[in-house]
């Protein structure tokens, strides 16, 4: 029924052997050698990225402390500014209010002067007032 050839066979396993050793040699020991670099290169750029990722939050960490130096820093600034400007605008206030009381002290020491001459003058005039006034009297 079923000739088989033990030549034919064993032939056709050295053959079988002979194509296996050498796709081994040729292709599968390379491509696997290049499987294992390729997890290996994964395997660094992941922790090369873990390790960015430390020093990204190093730098995240200290740019948030310099900014919150420079912060206080500007509240100081901005505190000294204002008081500096207080005592400014206080001193000219006190300025204007030292000139505006002298010029009412004058002012007032003019009025007086002359309220005075008015009523001297007044007074002076009585005399006419009082002889107008007995005249339009009479010639009622």
């Amino acid at each position: 029924m079923l000739d088989i050839s033990p030549v034919l066979l064993l032939s056709s396993g050295i053959i079988f052997l002979l194509v296996l050793a050498r796709l081994n040699s040729c292709l599968f020991t390379p491509l696997l050698k290049h499987m294992d670099e390729r997890a290996k290169s994964i395997k660094s750029d992941l922790e090369n990225a873990k390790s960015n990722t430390a020093d990204v939050d190093g730098m995240l960490a200290e740019a948030n402390d310099i900014i919150a130096k420079a912060k206080k820093e500007a509240a100081v600034i901005r505190e000294e500014a204002f008081n500096e400007a207080k005592k400014v605008a206080d001193s000219k206030l006190e300025l204007a209010k030292s000139d505006i009381e002298t010029k009412y002290s004058d002012f007032k020491d003019s009025l007086d002067k002359d309220s005075k001459a008015l009523k001297d003058s007044l007074i002076a005039a009585m005399p006419q007032f009082n002889e107008s006034l007995k005249a339009k009297l009479s010639s009622i």
